[in-house]
């Protein structure tokens, strides 16, 4: 049995969360309440498996009641929002660095057109969540991770960099369930001016994805951009699939986007990308998979692989679901397994080879 904390300030709304998470027999709401400081008091007392978060809230937000929890007591943290006010989207994406798990659309009541497909992801987002470790988040945890980066070059050095006389000439990242935060971290990691561009499938509920690269664009002071269809790329830029589209790119160098059919469940897909990197750029990539969850990218990581192509999966201690990553290296398609702390500096050192 799965137990649920539900927090927003709306009692119709808590009360429909209710309804639908209790749908399944395995899951139970063991308490609902109407802010983030109600939160932050619950779980001194109880231990929810999971917390849903509304971000706007009167008396504490949701991006603060997160950052609380995670450095006092922590639960996997789901946010659950209708908003895509600019200001409460860009929260969501902090309460991510804070430490919550994933951001999905508040579900849709009965009669709505979408109201089935919803309510199942929030269903099956709590019950995967539900599955992961979290650790306590301490105030001074980017002071602890600054020192910890002063050994990271050493550690990249130390795996050393194969042998290669192919220039990388383009990055593509996938990732799904708990990548916004990881994808941040490797964009902080590098240099501007970064020589490639890079290319960038992220699994993520409809109407974030602006929000997201908003935010990127902020934290990271990298230009992030939503892909166009015929853009030409650019080096140091990051460019990001559209909802529903898949992201590839043409044997002129220019991105393309694509309404062909959904693979692996999803558009966009990891695969896709992936596979026309290798067509586009033969062993002149690097493909990277982070964490997620199923199979999406790791055979066509594989492929990029045996084409000549640097390969990389995030390792299993820093993914949230290891279901992509761990895939690919079943199927011996990584030529290195890193943490994201070491794949900005493994890809600065690999755009010095060549």
């Amino acid at each position: 049995m799965i137990n649920v904390l539900i927090v927003d300030d709306s009692a119709v709304v808590r009360q429909h969360l209710k309804d639908v998470l209790e749908s399944d027999s395995n899951i139970r709401v063991m308490g609902t309440v109407k802010n983030g400081e109600e939160a932050v008091r619950f779980v001194q007392k109880k231990k929810p498996d999971v917390i849903t978060m509304d971000i706007n809230m009167p008396n504490m937000n949701g991006f603060e009641a997160t950052r609380r929890i995670m450095e006092i007591n922590p639960v996997p943290i789901v946010i659950v929002t209708a908003s895509y006010d600019r200001q409460d989207v860009e929260k969501s994406f902090h309460s991510m660095e804070a430490g919550a798990l994933a951001i999905i659309e508040k579900p849709f009541g009965e009669g709505h057109p979408h109201s089935k497909e919803t309510q199942n992801d929030l269903v099956q987002t709590v019950k995967l969540m539900a599955e992961v470790k979290v650790v306590r988040r301490w105030k001074r945890e980017k002071e602890r991770e600054e020192r910890q980066l002063e050994d990271i070059d050493k550690t990249v050095s130390d795996k050393g960099i194969k042998r290669r006389d192919k220039k990388v000439k383009i990055v593509a990242i996938g990732a799904s369930t708990g990548g916004p935060p990881i994808i941040q971290t490797i964009l902080s990691g590098l240099k501007k001016g970064y020589p490639a561009p890079i290319l960038v499938v992220q699994h993520i509920s409809k109407g974030f994805l602006e929000g997201l690269t908003e935010w990127l664009n902020q934290s990271t002071g990298l230009p992030v951009h939503i892909a166009k269809h015929g853009e030409e790329l650019l080096p140091g830029h990051i460019y990001f699939a559209r909802d529903d589209y898949h992201l590839g790119v043409d044997e002129d160098g220019r991105l393309r986007l694509s309404r062909e059919e959904i693979e692996n469940g999803i558009r966009p897909s990891v695969s896709y990308m992936f596979r026309s990197i290798m067509n586009s750029f033969d062993g002149e990539a690097v493909g990277i998979l982070l964490t997620g969850m199923g199979k999406d990218g790791a055979m066509e990581l594989k492929m990029m692989k045996d084409n000549g192509a640097v390969t990389i999966a995030q390792d299993r201690e820093s993914s949230v679901v290891y279901g992509m990553p761990g895939e690919a290296v079943r199927l011996d398609g990584a030529t290195y397994i890193l943490s994201p702390e070491e794949i900005a500096p493994m890809l600065g050192a690999l755009a010095k080879v060549g």
